[in-house]
């Protein structure tokens, strides 16, 4: 506030000089508003990227315990609001997205998606089959944890939902493109909420989302369109984004991972041995790094690395993002999937699918140090991580039997 009023105090300052004795006082007010509303504007837009909550240092974590609770057939992947407080399940296979309580493990609301059919994929067979459109793989939050992105496998594109203000889930009438129905239930009652969200097509077989740090734009990987598409975000009109850039990959890509610093994004080609780049300057494009075989998930530490699962390596690496060198590796169980780092990027979590293990990794200077090797039944796959002062929670959520184990790691 104290920053606006000065820059509103110069501008009628230097304007009343300029303008004095010529009449123009209702130009100057109908300016400054405009100014004002500009500025208020972009301290909005900036606002909606939220600060990370600091947290009590530690340098160790040692394993207490494992909750088991129980989510819904075929949960591809979890993600927690920005403050911990809810986590998101996409259940693939129950057509829907659940909102779990962090401190109750209770489930607060289902979005459930109305199915229609649609065109699968056996992965097994490597053949098409017959399925729903509807089913939800991966999400990510945007604009301050009110738009949560979803990409549904069979539905050549995302959908967003806002999960607090559900007035603006109504359909425009104006839009001419698709819509999905979603009905909000809130179990144990007989409320229920009907909501109508837009799709917006991006490619076959969407999976990972991304977003950058202000809210602006979105990076979906479309798997069997071999593609990544790029989505300028506007939270202001529906359908609150729109695709602006398609970057072709050379094979399968699967895993995202923003650089807003050296404004770059990574996507991990599943289906080859290299990492694509992107440039945020212009969204297309920028080479590729190579890496070894089938890289699946990718995230980014704040000191420029990159840490990579290989999925048919049972390998997992410290990269430099700018040489692309290897730094360092380790052996996982079988087929390492989603990869999660705490919140002081210390600690790496693995999800190794087949073997039915979750790996826990201290992250050193130029080395992996295992911490724990835990036993997940049901093939898991998803991973997230609430933190406070005293604990760690990784949830992990099982492709096979629709559970969530939560294991809890006391800091020190």
């Amino acid at each position: 506030m104290q920053t606006i009023l000065s820059f509103l105090t110069l501008f009628y300052l230097t304007t009343g000089c300029q303008t004095a004795g010529r009449g123009k006082n209702a130009e100057n007010d109908s300016l400054a508003r405009r100014v004002l509303d500009k500025y208020t504007a972009a301290r909005a837009q900036k606002d909606t990227t939220k600060p990370a909550a600091r947290s009590k240092p530690y340098t160790r974590i040692e394993y207490e315990k494992k909750e088991v609770i129980g989510a819904a057939g075929g949960t591809k992947s979890v993600i927690f609001n920005s403050t911990g407080s809810k986590l998101y399940a996409m259940n693939l296979e129950g057509m829907s997205v659940y909102e779990f309580d962090q401190a109750s493990r209770k489930i607060i609301k289902e979005f459930k998606f109305t199915p229609t059919r649609g065109m699968g994929w056996d992965y097994n067979k490597s053949r098409p089959i017959s399925s729903f459109q509807e089913k939800p793989v991966e999400a990510c939050f945007s604009h301050g944890d009110e738009i949560l992105w979803v990409s549904l496998h069979n539905a050549e594109g995302i959908v967003p939902i806002w999960v607090n203000n559900f007035s603006k889930n109504a359909a425009n009438s104006k839009y001419p493109g698709k819509t999905k129905p979603v009905t909000v239930i809130y179990p144990g009652t007989d409320k229920k909420v009907l909501l109508s969200v837009p799709l917006i097509e991006t490619g076959k077989t969407p999976k990972v989302i991304a977003r950058t740090g202000d809210s602006k734009y979105l990076l979906v990987s479309n798997w069997h369109s071999r593609n990544t598409s790029i989505l300028e975000m506007d939270s202001t009109a529906f359908p609150f984004g729109k695709v602006i850039s398609t970057v072709p990959v050379s094979a399968i890509p699967r895993g995202i991972a923003v650089d807003d610093k050296n404004k770059k994004s990574y996507v991990a080609i599943m289906g080859g041995a290299s990492l694509a780049v992107i440039n945020h300057e212009n969204w297309q494009g920028d080479g590729t790094i190579s890496v070894l075989s089938s890289p699946r998930h990718i995230v980014m530490d704040t000191s420029g690395h990159l840490f990579v699962s290989y999925n048919s390596l049972g390998l997992i690496a410290c990269l430099d993002a700018a040489t692309g060198k290897s730094l360092f590796t380790a052996s996982t169980h079988a087929q390492p999937r989603t990869i999660i780092l705490s919140k002081n990027h210390k600690f790496i979590f693995v999800t190794c699918y087949s073997s039915d293990y979750v790996d826990v990794y201290k992250i050193n200077d130029d080395n992996f140090e295992k911490v724990a090797s835990l036993p997940c039944s049901g093939h898991p796959v998803g991973v997230d991580i609430f933190e406070n002062d005293n604990k760690l929670e990784a949830w992990v959520c099982s492709y096979s039997n629709g559970k969530i184990n939560i294991y809890t790691f006391k800091k020190k």
